[in-house]
This record gives structure tokens, C-alpha cells and sequence, in this order.
């Protein structure tokens, strides 16, 4: 098992009131699934998104990632797994807009000292494998929306991660080239990757396998998409 979350609660002390975020989630998450977690605002989907990205900590619960207890974990074991086995993707694409396309794919490499040589040969290839080899050179600004975007994904990909981590992948994108972004993700789905978008769009959601509904900080309910065979 990937992923699994046991009895997971997020509070927040906001003074004189308690926020429950996350009110005793329990998931099971298999590598290689393609989930979609779906929720209105304030649903604790995005708050779920970053107790599995280890961005945050529950404030009661269990969490095992590729069965380590991350729960427990401290702030430098968390930046450590979070560099190693997960790769993220914003909806704000979040890029450094002064250097280039491969610069930023460069950056997860960058920060667990990857040998020169080997940072920018991944880098190529993780471009290339969201067909922007072309465009390595090119700063965020000189690239539209859905190419900064597969900068972002090629970001996401380069430490070869156990899972990838979607938040709203195409909120900032149109809807063409949205549908791009997602075939995209269901193309690294196929090759092996475990990928969690988060999205409040339902057509967006249907590109999983799964879809797992949250409301009030519980699971109301989990879905199972039949797909087409190929």
C-alpha cells in the first residue's frame, strides 16, 4: 500500500474557536491508482492534500507513506520525503520566472545535491517526456499556460516520485488546453505513476480511477470510474 491515512484529524486553534478540518479520514491509496479527491470549498480536501504531501502534520492520526510512519516525522524528515517521493503540480504552476524552463526542472535536483551532470541530463529528460525539449531554454514568461504547466510536471517528474500531486493542475488554464494537461497526467498514469489530483471540477475528476468525495473533513463517499477499454 502507497498510502494510508488512519484516523486522520487537522484542528486549527483560531482563538476562541477550534476549526475541524479533518474529522478521522481514513484512505487506502495502492501505488499505481489514479485517484481524484473532490470537495466544495471548505470541504478539508485541500487541507487533505497537504497532510498526504507532508506540507503539514495531523493533529491526530497516522499516516504511512510506502510504509514509513510520516506522522511523526519531523520538519526536516518531512522536507526529505517531500523532495524523494512526492512530485507536485500548482495550480499557479509556481516557477521561478528568472530563469529557465530547465533551471526550474532543475530545482528538486538542486536541493538533494544531485552530481551537475546527472541534474541536467534528468532535467532534459523529464522535458522532453512532456514534449518541451524545445522549449528548455525559455523562461516562464516567453511560455503559455500549458506549457508552463508541463514545466511544472516535468518538475514534478525528474526525482522519479512515488506519487505525483495535482492540486486544481488546470484551474488557470482554458479548457483546451486543460484537456491537454490532463491526457498528459493519464499518459504518466499509464506508465506506472501514482497520481492524486485535487479538483472541484467533476469532468476534471473523471480522468481517475477513483474519486474519493470529501465534505465537512469526512469521506461521504467513494466512486469507481468504468472506463472504455483501449
Amino acid at each position: 500500500m502507497l498510502i494510508e491515512t488512519r484516523d486522520i484529524w487537522k484542528i486549527y486553534d483560531m482563538g476562541s474557536e477550534k476549526v475541524l478540518a479533518l474529522r478521522g479520514v481514513s484512505l487506502k491509496i495502492a501505488k499505481g491508482e489514479y485517484i481524484a479527491i473532490m470537495g466544495p470549498s471548505g470541504s478539508g480536501k485541500s487541507t487533505l492534500m497537504n497532510l498526504i504531501g507532508c506540507l503539514d502534520t495531523p493533529t491526530k492520526g497516522e499516516y504511512f507513506l510506502s510504509n514509513r510512519k510520516v506522522s511523526s516525522m519531523n520538519d526536516d524528515e518531512l522536507a526529505f520525503i517531500r523532495n524523494k517521493e512526492i512530485g507536485f503540480i500548482f495550480q499557479t504552476f509556481n516557477l521561478l520566472p528568472r530563469v529557465s524552463a530547465l533551471r526550474n526542472v532543475e530545482l528538486p535536483l538542486i536541493y538533494n545535491s544531485t552530481h551537475t551532470n546527472d541534474r541536467i541530463k534528468k532535467s532534459k529528460r523529464a522535458l522532453e517526456l512532456v514534449d518541451l525539449a524545445d522549449r528548455m531554454n525559455h523562461k516562464p514568461n516567453e511560455l503559455s499556460g500549458g506549457q508552463r504547466q508541463r514545466v511544472a510536471i516535468a518538475r514534478a517528474l525528474v526525482n522519479n516520485p512515488s506519487l505525483i500531486l495535482a492540486d486544481e493542475p488546470t484551474g488557470n488554464l482554458d479548457t483546451k488546453t486543460g484537456k491537454e494537461i490532463m491526457q498528459l497526467l493519464s499518459q504518466l498514469h499509464k506508465t506506472g505513476n501514482t497520481v492524486i489530483i485535487v479538483t472541484h471540477e467533476h469532468d476534471i475528476a473523471s480522468y481517475a480511477d477513483r474519486i474519493i468525495y470529501i465534505r465537512d473533513g469526512l469521506v461521504e463517499k467513494e466512486e469507481t470510474i468504468n472506463k472504455p477499454s483501449d
